[in-house]
């Protein structure tokens, strides 16, 4: 197969279908630019979440009195609980001083009596950040002999997971939507170059050219397609965020950066779109010819 020929046949569709083609490249720009969009607030969202998740903490009080040797037993007991990382000690003095920090009183001179429990502030690895599984661990250590009561923030891990999943479920589906749309719309220009060249195939297989030869060049004009669709795409993403976003906030802009591979990927999906569209095309409609 020459490589000239096959590349020549498929920068030549762009000329048949220029309408079809331009649409096909401006539908491929504008859904890899909403796809990079969504993408982009679904990176930085996914950050934040995990901040809040990051800062969900457990503290369980102690029972008193407590022997030295008590409090250590119950650390150790807290530490073989499955999605324990980490156990601090917080002891009667220091309670009373983050008391007065949270709350601008000191707690001895309304008191007179220093009436805060001693307490382990227990960090939790990130894999039981979610309110399933952090409710477990909650149980487990609420069972623990010593241990009067465990507090942690249940509501925010529960707000955290519907959003969560919420923001997945839409971002997926808005992705799949926008995606068919530039599939279907590639695959419909590809089989309008393949029925303008339609007595030309019929030609072409009848001298013995394979099937492989006479599809090549559609699964590449495709695929340019494709990759114009994503570097135009690419550019405007690159413009938003560098450049739109510095002009309004130089703070929003850099909170919003992406890595230089984001801009590859982008235009990698172009390309994938595509192929898929003109594969679609190629597949159906030029078997049909012969």
């Amino acid at each position: 197969m020459s490589f000239s020929y096959t590349l020549r046949e498929s920068l030549s569709g762009f000329s048949r279908t220029k309408l079809s083609s331009t649409l096909s490249i401006a539908t491929i720009s504008i859904s890899l630019l909403l796809l990079g969009i969504f993408a982009v607030a679904s990176i930085h969202a996914s950050r934040f979440i995990e901040a809040l998740r990051a800062r969900v903490e457990m503290e369980a009080f102690l029972l008193e009195p407590l022997t030295s040797e008590g409090m250590e037993n119950i650390r150790q007991q807290i530490l073989r609980v499955d999605g324990v990382d980490s156990v601090m000690f917080v002891s009667k003095d220091e309670a009373a001083r983050i008391f007065k920090e949270e709350f601008g009183e000191n707690v001895l001179d309304v008191l007179e009596f220093n009436p805060l429990p001693p307490s382990y502030k227990i960090s939790l690895r990130p894999t039981h950040k979610t309110a399933l599984r952090a409710q477990t661990v909650h149980q487990q250590l609420s069972a623990i002999q010593g241990i009067e009561r465990v507090v942690y923030r249940k509501a925010l891990l529960e707000i955290i997971d519907r959003r969560t999943s919420a923001v997945n479920t839409i971002t997926l589906g808005l992705g799949v939507l926008i995606s068919l749309s530039a599939v279907l719309l590639v695959s419909n220009t590809i089989r309008l170059a393949i029925y303008a060249k339609r007595q030309i195939l019929r030609t072409m297989e009848l001298v013995g050219a394979t099937r492989m030869f006479i599809r090549t060049p559609f699964l590449l004009e495709g695929v340019f397609q494709g990759l114009l669709g994503g570097i135009i795409a690419s550019g405007i993403l690159y413009a938003l965020l560098v450049y739109g976003l510095g002009w309004a906030s130089a703070e929003l802009a850099g909170y919003l950066r992406v890595e230089p591979v984001f801009y590859g990927a982008v235009v990698l999906g172009g390309v994938l779109l595509g192929l898929i569209g003109s594969l679609i095309s190629v597949v159906r409609f030029i078997r049909y010819e012969q």
